[in-house]
């Protein structure tokens, strides 16, 4: 069985693929872990100056496996407590928290859920014209993780952030690099060396300086993630009890609209 997440280092640029195809690169819990010990790597890897997090195609990231993780044969029995590796450890891998390196995130399909999240704690987004977005927690009766509160507002403008929280409607590249949330789009096969270019450029520097020069971005431009992170796993927590997130989920599987009751 191949590795779920593969790691690799070449030119002093750290590469991270989420590697599910078949499952569009959804999230398990396997993946989870090996996506969050992925990041603590390049954090202690020298060798590595700058990280590209991509997926293998057709998807950059489909979210949670919702058949594993929010459908599984024991899931709505285990609701009063998922595990908190599910919302914690990630993000403080790499939402500038712990990940003190340049990141680059190469978008080359779908970017939906959480993996529309991992796309928003790199500091660079690049997108192919196959890449589509969307925060769609409020489509399973659920909040967005850190990424969605913490980073889209100051990227995209509290305004537009709000129309993309409270609708969860997709968008597609043109439009994600009109409202600035794509530094560029490319054609689909120029992606990883245009993402591979700017890390070339960016990795070229002083290692020291460029691990200050993202502290000092982020202590500009963000508050306190750690705070907000805890606040959203025990909000997340509290939704996952609730009959409309059950309700989310078996309309997603059975391939229907939800029907929502407000409890």
């Amino acid at each position: 069985m191949s590795e779920t997440v593969t790691y690799e280092v070449a030119d002093h640029i750290a590469t991270i693929t989420l590697n599910r195809p078949e499952r569009r690169n959804a999230l398990n819990w396997d993946a989870y872990a090996k996506l969050e010990a992925a990041f603590r790597r390049a954090v202690t890897d020298e060798d590595a100056r700058c990280v590209i997090v991509t997926g293998a195609d057709p998807a950059f990231c489909s979210g949670d496996d919702v058949g594993e993780i929010m459908a599984g044969p024991d899931a709505f029995a285990k609701r009063k407590a998922p595990p908190v590796v599910r919302h914690q450890p990630t993000p403080a891998a790499i939402a500038a928290l712990e990940c003190d390196k340049p990141v680059i995130a190469a978008v080359n399909g779908a970017a939906v859920g959480w993996g529309m999240e991992l796309a928003l704690y790199a500091d660079i987004r690049i997108a192919s014209d196959k890449a589509k977005f969307a925060e769609l927690f409020i489509k399973r009766g659920l909040v967005c993780d850190v990424g969605g509160f913490y980073r889209l507002p100051s990227i995209v403008g509290p305004a537009k952030a709000a129309e993309l929280l409270f609708t969860g409607d997709v968008i597609d590249a043109a439009e994600a690099a009109r409202i600035g949330l794509v530094r560029e789009v490319v054609p689909h096969g120029d992606l990883l060396p245009a993402a591979r270019a700017l890390a070339g450029r960016i990795a070229a520097n002083p290692p020291l300086a460029l691990r200050y020069m993202k502290e000092g971005l982020r202590k500009a431009a963000y508050g306190d993630a750690r705070e907000l992170g805890g606040w959203a796993i025990e909000t997340i927590r509290r939704l996952m009890t609730t009959e409309d997130h059950k309700e989310g989920v078996a309309a997603f599987m059975e391939k229907r609209e939800p029907v929502f009751s407000g409890r």
